[in-house]
């Protein structure tokens, strides 16, 4: 994961100087775009390093289910850097549209797009490395904007090659699908930060395993009151076993550290709790409606 955040403030720094150069050649406003996409890609994976080193100390004291959700307060940093730079380039567009301007050079911002988007995909690459290693919501987000960044390069030289070949305006129109597109993917990034902020209960089907596993036991007769979060790339789950009454302590124990190494065999690193209930008890306690379903 740090490695992922050095990669990436690398990347957004080589790029900004590239964008820089070509933008001062052209005069393009979509190159201007991608430019202020960089700049602020910079700042957020420097953000991204600090929460990412942060996340990864270990528990504490003070912290003692550690400090994963330093990577979602991240997130949302980076979706206020994100939709601050489509609000200028609204405001950069309108104008141009207002005021077209011929480009002056559109064969130097080609080569600087070319170049963006290669470096971006071998960054997109590691990434993803990183994602199944980790499942890191930090890095999660800043690959987000990565992709809208290849997605901007290539609408880029496609409105440099129009631009050239007719109207100016075809330049400052992109420049506004931009905005719209670095919008919507801020709006991923907030929704999933938020969905980690709020503890939200793990994805249905990753739900449905965890039944699964844990009923997959010869002795477990049942199980409910099934609670799940992430916080980083810590995994939360908490359940209920619904044991045979006749069990002593000792084996009732047992059953449930072996449901418990099931469970992080599947989730590496899991913070599993089990409460252990007897089967005949279990019948005649009532059971909440949003619960009914985790029998």
């Amino acid at each position: 994961m740090r490695l992922a955040t050095y990669a990436s403030i690398s990347v957004a720094v080589t790029l900004i100087v590239a964008k820089m150069i070509a933008w001062g050649m052209s005069g393009s406003v979509s190159l201007l775009a991608t430019l202020i996409d960089s700049t602020l890609d910079a700042l957020a994976s420097l953000i991204n390093l600090i929460a990412v080193r942060h996340a990864l100390s270990p528990a504490d004291r003070a912290h003692r289910f550690g400090h994963g959700k330093a990577e979602a307060l991240a997130g949302l940093g980076q979706a206020a850097f994100i939709a601050g730079s489509a609000g200028f380039l609204l405001l950069e567009a309108g104008r141009r549209i207002a005021h077209p301007a011929p480009l002056e050079s559109y064969g130097i911002g080609m080569i600087t797009m070319l170049f963006s988007i290669a470096a971006t995909l071998l960054l997109l690459a590691f990434q993803r490395h990183v994602i199944r290693k980790t499942d890191s919501t930090a890095i999660k987000a800043d690959a987000l904007h990565y992709r809208t960044d290849l997605l901007v390069n290539i609408s880029v030289i496609v409105a440099l090659w129009l631009s050239v070949r007719g109207w100016a305006g075809f330049d400052a129109l992109f420049a506004i699908g931009i905005a719209i597109f670095i919008i919507y993917s801020a709006w991923e990034i907030v929704r999933q930060a938020f969905d980690h902020l709020m503890d939200r209960e793990l994805p249905d089907a990753e739900r449905a395993r965890i039944k699964r596993i844990a009923k997959a036991h010869k002795d477990v007769q049942g199980m409910h009151d099934l609670r799940s979060r992430r916080s980083g790339t810590t995994t939360f789950i908490q359940l209920h076993l619904e044991l045979d009454d006749d069990l002593t302590l000792l084996q009732a124990h047992n059953i449930s550290d072996e449901v418990e190494w099931t469970l992080q065999a599947s989730y590496p690193g899991a913070e599993v709790i089990i409460h252990i209930d007897p089967i005949s008890v279990v019948a005649d306690e009532p059971v909440p409606d949003f619960l009914l379903n985790d029998r």
